[in-house]
């Protein structure tokens, strides 16, 4: 990718960090893009579509480490993660979490700019998915995780939030029970198929779906479900 054609976003809660990041990127050829917090990092990570995140772990409302997590709900946007934590199981942790590299405070600009390169390289498309899906008055909301029908936000329980976004990431596509029971409720529990018959009844009260005609979500009998497209 053409450096002067990339966008990257800074998230960390220290200033002088952001303003020698700012300069050394500005001066590469670089849009840079800025957030002291891991909400305002993610908000405008949906915003500004950057092509790379540079992503500070010790985030002064919420651990970057789970800034990481959500982020990759809904993006695949190429991660460096900067910190001052160096240990083994802290950037296991991330790279597992889905960083696509770790560099540990402090750091030298050259190397770090390489590893920039590497990265944006790699990833070239920036490719992230939509934000947002909506299917008729519903849409989902992976940035905010946040659920509105007609206008009005819905109150989801975090099961009933982790079904319904898995289905809007595969929207049209049917996803399994298994899949489902094992991605939200863990490996040991893909049997437990009265586990998710009873979030997904609860999603379709609080959705107004009546499952006999669903305007929503569309039971795949024996097999799973899937969302309906607009």
């Amino acid at each position: 990718m053409n450096a002067s054609a990339a966008t990257i976003l800074v998230v960390d809660d220290e200033p002088q960090i952001r303003k020698f990041l700012r300069i050394s990127l500005s001066a590469g050829g670089y849009k840079v893009l800025e957030a002291g917090t891991g909400e305002e990092g993610l908000a405008q990570a949906a915003l500004g579509r950057p092509d790379l995140v540079v992503l500070d772990l010790g985030l002064p409302d919420k651990d970057g480490q789970d800034v990481l997590r959500e982020l990759r709900e809904w993006s695949q946007v190429p991660v460096l993660v900067l910190s001052v934590r160096a240990s083994e199981s802290e950037k296991v942790l991330a790279l597992d979490s889905g960083a696509n590299d770790y560099v540990t405070k402090p750091f030298g600009i050259q190397e770090f700019l390489a590893r920039i390169r590497v990265l944006l390289r790699q990833g070239a498309s920036g490719e992230t998915q939509e934000a947002v899906v909506a299917v008729g008055p519903l849409s989902v909301d992976f940035s905010y995780r946040r659920v509105l029908l007609d206008g009005e936000e819905v109150s989801l329980t975090r099961k009933e939030y982790a079904v319904l976004s898995t289905l809007a990431r595969h929207i049209g596509r049917v996803v399994t029970q298994q899949q489902l029971l094992k991605d939200i409720w863990g490996p040991t529990h893909t049997e437990d198929t009265h586990y998710l018959r009873v979030v997904v009844g609860h999603l379709r009260q609080k959705l107004a779906d009546d499952p006999a005609t669903p305007r929503f979500i569309v039971t795949e009998a024996g097999v799973g479900y899937r969302l309906r497209e607009a």
